[in-house]
């Protein structure tokens, strides 16, 4: 990691890393509501190609919540749900095709957006390619979240066009804006990306054409270069010409071998620490971090740590399985933190809700920050397709990134936070002093009792499984997710036909 010291990256391709690009323009964005802003300007601002590779897109969200006329338009003139949207996208700009290609099983997840999907692929534009990519071992997901626009723009980090994602950095308690489709309110959520121009932006072209190719057979070719030059001017830039360091986690498959790139640049990551570890995570529950952490706190004053997670999961399963690993590494650390260097809290709002933590993030000391999508658990380590990115510096970038995000969480101005810094020299020391007991702020998380569910669930890891370096799958045999997403498809088709067939003969459903 550069420093004062030393000029050395850690930054290794092929090891820890796919490659390190170049950066013209950087900038970091916290929360989607200012990311979705920004996405309706880079879509219509799009000549040639969008890539759209995600976890999950939900077509019928309103990606400006509460700003929609009586026809459904946002303040752009545009429809505001996002498959309206991209449709009119397209219809403006003659030579643009947008790929969108999504975790097939997202549609097992959420069977009600299939027909949305299906509407928007066989009804839209034939300039709107969708695919599902089931092109994974059995049990394991495609996580990753970019998008790019003309090969010269890039967007890589943690927040999905979905659901439940939209809120604002406030984070107001009973924001009506904060609704799901059918009205009823969504939890405070906080995550992060960041938008990259230049020849990293390329680069994470690059990558989404692959996965295209490998889910689908199909080759997308380099789109001509556009003079246009299509940052949002209302987009502040962080930084302007730093090297990235893209890092992928991909599991063996079809006689690849595993890629684990992410947890290696973790672990190099943790023990270039000097001073502070800051870490945003959805879940806390990765062995091999674990261990490199616990080694950092057992040494003689070695740095500081502290991570920010959810309260809890997004359901009592996967809490109990997920929690019961957060506990018991835990336990771990504060067994090994015999210098109380090590720090583990949730956000809550003013009236003291807890924040659902989704932002995928590592800042260490003012030299290193990382995010994407990959979480500290094994799956995003060894099993799921992950793609984080990295940057050694600049300081400034750095250390105002981290004040806006501890800042965030604890209600009060970067500048006093930095202060608190200054003052404290200790990044606990900056938060506790910030802390408020009410209202917002941080909240200590405690470690929870196994239970009979969760003590199975965390001992089989049957939620959170990985791959290691060596280990193969048999890609060839057996039942693959894509068999499930089609049996579920085929199932609600089936399911409306009987529906429309009993209508059509008088019958019905009776109650």
């Amino acid at each position: 990691m550069q420093s004062s010291n030393t000029t050395a990256s850690i930054f290794r391709p092929d090891e820890n890393c796919w490659r390190v690009a170049r950066a013209d323009r950087m900038a970091l964005i916290v929360d989607a509501a200012d990311y979705f802003r920004v996405l309706r300007q880079i879509f219509l601002a799009a000549e040639r190609e969008l890539l759209l590779i995600g976890w999950d897109f939900d077509f019928e969200i309103e990606m400006l919540p509460g700003e929609s006329d009586s026809a459904g338009l946002a303040p752009d003139g545009f429809p505001n749900q996002l498959g309206a949207f991209l449709e009119a996208t397209v219809e403006q700009a003659p030579n643009l095709n947008v790929y969108l290609l999504k975790w097939n099983g997202a549609v097992m997840a959420a069977p009600g957006r299939l027909m949305p999907t299906v509407a928007l692929s066989i009804f839209g534009s034939d300039r709107i390619h969708f695919a599902l990519d089931g092109h994974h071992p059995f049990g394991a997901c495609h996580h990753q979240k970019i998008v790019v626009a003309d090969d010269s723009l890039a967007f890589c980090g943690g927040i999905d066009a979905t659901e439940d994602r939209w809120d604002t950095s406030e984070h107001l308690p009973d924001d009506p804006r904060r609704v799901r489709k059918d009205g009823t309110p969504s939890a405070p959520w906080h995550d992060a990306t960041c938008a990259l121009t230049g020849p990293a932006a390329s680069a994470l072209a690059e990558l989404s054409r692959k996965r295209w190719l490998r889910a689908t057979g199909d080759t997308l070719e380099r789109p001509a270069s556009v003079d246009a030059d299509i940052w949002p001017e209302d987009l502040d830039i962080d930084a302007k010409e730093v090297d990235v360091a893209i890092a992928r986690t991909e599991p063996p498959y079809d006689d690849e071998p595993l890629i684990n790139e992410i947890e290696q640049l973790f672990i190099s990551s943790i023990e270039a620490a000097r001073k502070a570890i800051y870490i945003e995570s959805q879940y806390f529950a990765a062995e091999t971090i674990c261990e490199a952490l616990e080694k950092r706190l057992k040494e003689q004053d070695g740095p500081e740590i502290v991570v920010i997670n959810p309260d809890s999961a997004m359901s009592q399963f996967e809490d109990d399985a997920m929690h019961v690993l957060r506990a018991r590494m835990i336990d771990r650390l504060r067994d090994a933190d015999h210098q109380d260097r090590f720090r583990i809290f949730y956000p809550v709002t003013a009236k003291g809700e807890p924040i659902y933590v989704h932002a995928k993030i590592m800042i260490v000391d003012a030299g290193l920050l990382r995010l994407g999508s990959s979480n500290l658990n094994d799956r995003s380590l060894g099993f799921d397709t992950e793609c984080d990115v990295a940057v050694e510096g600049p300081e400034a970038l750095i250390t105002r990134f981290r004040a806006r995000l501890v800042s965030e969480h604890l209600g009060v101005a970067p500048e006093a936070f930095d202060e608190a810094l200054q003052q404290e020299n200790s990044l606990i020391g900056a938060i506790e002093r910030l802390n408020a007991p009410k209202g917002r702020g941080l909240r200590q998380i405690d470690p929870r009792p196994d239970g009979i569910i969760g003590g199975f669930l965390a001992n089989t890891r049957l939620l959170d499984p990985r791959y290691r370096p060596g280990q193969e799958t048999s890609a060839g045999q057996g039942l693959r997710p894509r068999h499930l997403a089609m049996i579920a498809g085929g199932a609600l088709v089936g399911g409306l036909a009987f529906l429309a067939w009993q209508k059509w003969r008088g019958g019905g459903p009776r109650s």
